[in-house]
């Protein structure tokens, strides 16, 4: 390697792997982002907290190429130039990828131009959701160092333990990205996931929008009325103050006071103070007059909001849904999928309803499975047993013969 590594601190990984390299300098970190800008993949985690800030606190990037394992130290390095990483050429392989995506965007600005995850690769050979733990043990026959879910990754220096479980969540990608795709291709699934990864790299994530933030109270459903209205203006007010101070909401104004606030709007300060579950540090700072500002906004509204329609299909369609389910589960146990992985009952009653943005429409679920329910519900298949097996079969009518999906 070309990189000048700092090399007073290494501690050694699971045996056999080699030791994990401390990336602490800058100059360090930009000669590791060129080297690894030749790969045509490279391997990530990260460690951070967010138990008392809004936005995640990064506390440690782990990354390698198939080479050294490296720690890279956020608190001592700008990270934001693995943004030239992240939008290159190179294939990201992370697992459970998705809290890692929204901590590098909020690091760097970006997300990987292209992604595998092998959670959700795994998922198309019939793992269920599967932990790196369960990967590595089923795959390469490799025991995972046990770590501390509680562990504080802001301690510095991390210790001994904390080097070792850190480098051991990208240890093992390379190879079980390797083999995980060989799987794949072998039974024709590779475009699948691939499909999928890149569905879930763009999705959108973080933080709730503020005028939504209101849905989130776990007493949300018992507001009624102009309470509801009070709750979604306080509760944005919170989530806004919240990601302007990199604070939790529950530490701007707790849950149970804008419920409290909500239910009975107070009209001055003297009524804040007595709100149930308001902490006097909650009205600092001007903080008494912005709530019952928002609480004023609250009683003019004339919107009248409403949690969100449920998910319930029309009484004519429950039928078809029952039939799709139990198409769902048969081909899901006949492929080895799980069966989330291959269709939600929201993705069912989507396709019954005919939105054409709907995942069993387009994609290899349309290829698996929506061409064969489209035939169930026009009436040009049925469902039968066949040797204990649920089947699509024929159906002779005037109708178009079935889809060959």
């Amino acid at each position: 390697m070309k990189i000048p590594m700092s090399t007073g601190r290494s501690q050694s990984p699971d045996k056999g792997v080699g030791k994990p390299v401390f990336v602490e300098d800058q100059g360090s970190f930009e000669a590791l982002v060129n080297e690894a800008l030749g790969a045509p993949a490279y391997f990530l985690d990260t460690e951070f907290h967010r138990e008392r800030t809004y936005w995640p606190l990064l506390a440690l990037i782990q990354i390698t190429w198939g080479g050294p394992t490296y720690l890279v130290d956020p608190f001592a390095v700008d990270v934001s130039g693995l943004k030239e990483l992240l939008v290159g050429g190179g294939l990201a392989v992370i697992h459970a990828a998705d809290q890692d995506l929204e901590v590098l965007s909020n690091a760097t600005g970006a997300i990987p131009a292209r992604l595998f995850d092998t959670q959700i690769a795994a998922g198309f050979l019939g793992m269920s959701s599967p932990s790196l733990a369960t990967l590595a043990s089923s795959f390469l026959g490799a025991e995972l160092a046990k770590g501390d879910r509680l562990t504080d990754w802001t301690r510095r220096p991390l210790s001994a333990a904390q080097a070792t479980y850190a480098a051991g969540d990208v240890e093992h990608l390379p190879a079980l990205h390797q083999t995980i795709t060989d799987a794949l291709r072998n039974s024709g699934r590779l475009g699948w996931a691939e499909d999928e990864c890149e569905v879930f790299r763009v999705r959108q994530r973080g933080p709730v929008a503020p005028e939504d933030a209101w849905r989130r109270l776990k007493e949300a459903r018992q507001l009624k009325g102009k309470a509801r209205n009070v709750a979604k203006e306080v509760a944005a007010w919170r989530e806004r103050l919240a990601a302007e101070i990199d604070r939790p909401p529950r530490n701007v104004l707790a849950d149970l006071a804008v419920v409290a606030i909500a239910h009975r709007p107070p009209r001055n300060e003297a009524e804040l103070h007595s709100v149930r579950g308001l902490e006097g540090r909650s009205l600092r700072k001007g903080a008494a007059k912005e709530i019952l500002e928002a609480v004023e906004r609250g009683m003019a509204a004339k919107e009248e909001l409403r949690m969100g329609a449920p998910d319930v299909l029309d009484r004519s369609l429950r039928p078809a849904a029952a039939l799709a389910a139990a198409l769902v589960s048969a081909l899901a146990e006949e492929l080895s999928l799980d069966p989330a992985l291959l269709a939600t009952r929201a993705d069912i009653n989507s396709f019954l309803r005919g939105d054409p943005s709907g995942r069993l429409g387009k994609g290899w679920r349309n290829e698996v499975l929506g061409a064969h329910l489209a035939d169930v519900v026009s009436g040009r298949a049925s469902l039968a047993l066949d040797g204990g097996q649920i089947v699509v079969e024929a159906r002779k009518t005037q109708d178009a013969p079935p889809s060959e999906a």
